[in-house]
């Protein structure tokens, strides 16, 4: 089976089986969900969503987090994964949103990934869900189902999936592709034991024809 008619499988069983797919990140603006996914890289979503609240309130604005210091913000996001770069970047970032954008998140892809701690991913995701541009973003589930599935031919990189699946993805689909993909890998092709006794995509599934078929699952 060829990656675009795989594509086209597994989008029509996602789209009758998750016809609602969005982030689990808490957030009520652009500011708030660029914090979020910060903050996500290396963590999980349930984690950052324990302390974004404490944050989020002691934070609203750019303004406020660009006076404050790296020791403060780091007392809030502790609990996290590398809490130290993390509030270095934080700091870093609320002083460049002030200084050149006037407290304001860029929607652009480029302008965001301009900002300290912000790579391709965090920009895709940002630009995204905050502002409706569409696009795929590549963090771990992502890259590890679509190559597990086979929707990239085993692709090397983040940025070579990320051209692959928005060659064969419909561009109204790429955000809403993105979230499925996530899913799917956080609950069930999961990184050491995937659950393909439970997964409706094994029959289009590159790695279960390879691997699973057969055996009694």
């Amino acid at each position: 089976m060829g990656i675009k008619e795989r594509c086209a499988k597994v989008i029509d069983w996602f789209e009758k089986n998750m016809s609602r797919a969005e982030t689990e990140l808490c957030y009520t603006d652009p500011f708030q969900l660029l914090i979020a996914v910060v903050l996500a890289a290396q963590c999980t979503d349930k984690r950052v969503n324990l302390i974004t609240p404490t944050l989020f309130n002691a934070f609203p604005t750019p303004e406020i987090l660009a006076s404050s210091n790296e020791d403060v913000i780091y007392e809030y996001i502790k609990s996290i994964s590398y809490p130290k770069n993390k509030s270095k970047f934080l700091l870093a970032m609320a002083k460049m949103l002030v200084a050149s954008y006037a407290g304001q998140v860029p929607s652009n892809i480029k302008e965001l990934m301009k900002l300290p701690g912000v790579g391709r991913k965090t920009a895709n995701v940002v630009a995204s869900i905050a502002f409706g541009i569409p696009a795929i973003a590549v963090d771990t589930h992502v890259f590890r189902v679509s190559n597990r599935i086979g929707l990239t031919n085993h692709t090397q990189t983040p940025i070579q999936t990320e051209y692959v699946l928005t060659k064969h993805i419909p561009k109204k689909l790429w955000t809403k592709a993105h979230h499925w993909l996530i899913l799917h890998g956080r609950y069930i092709c999961i990184a050491r034991k995937p659950h393909c006794y439970n997964c409706g995509l094994k029959e289009f599934c590159d790695y279960f024809s390879k691997n699973m078929k057969g055996e009694n699952i």
